[in-house]
């Protein structure tokens, strides 16, 4: 079943009075890798952010998160998704929504996160495996942060 995300977004009228300018089942889904789907709910630039800003801030194909912004976005991780070891260069906060997965550190260690589970990821390398028979959604919201950076002054192979 393909990814399917309904987002709602306020915003303010000439007067200033609060309106819906957005409801509708997410459009801009990307796949980045067999068994991956991912839709950008939002983003920002800066932080704060200005809450004037008009246009479709969930239309925009990020893949990093500016250097100040934050980025809003759910992925479904089919069983047997194609492996991708990274690091995201921000503080994630992650919402299991449904389904399981386990999360493989680069050290080898696993944890197994199920729908309810949050996550807070300090830029850690990682990557998504689904061993279950049903997918996995997870809400995630990146935030821009210091990298990592070893005590030899490196931030990693996988930075």
């Amino acid at each position: 079943m393909p990814l399917s995300i309904r987002r709602v977004v306020t915003g303010h009228d000439a007067n200033g009075k609060s309106v819906v300018d957005i409801d509708e089942v997410s459009k801009n889904i990307v796949s980045r890798r067999p068994g991956h789907s991912s839709t950008v709910i939002w983003t920002t630039t800066e932080s704060p952010a200005d809450n004037m800003e008009t246009g479709d801030q969930g239309l925009r194909d990020v893949a990093e998160c500016a250097a100040s912004g934050a980025i809003f976005r759910v992925v479904e991780y089919a069983p047997g998704v194609s492996p991708r070891m990274h690091r995201t260069l921000t503080i994630d906060y992650a919402v299991v929504m449904s389904g399981e997965i386990f999360m493989v550190l680069d050290d080898g260690e696993e944890v197994c996160l199920r729908a309810g589970d949050v996550l807070v990821q300090h830029g850690a390398v990682h990557d998504w495996i689904n061993r279950g028979s049903a997918p996995c959604v997870i809400a995630f919201v990146l935030m821009a942060a210091k990298p990592v950076v070893a005590r030899d002054g490196t931030l990693g192979a996988l930075g």
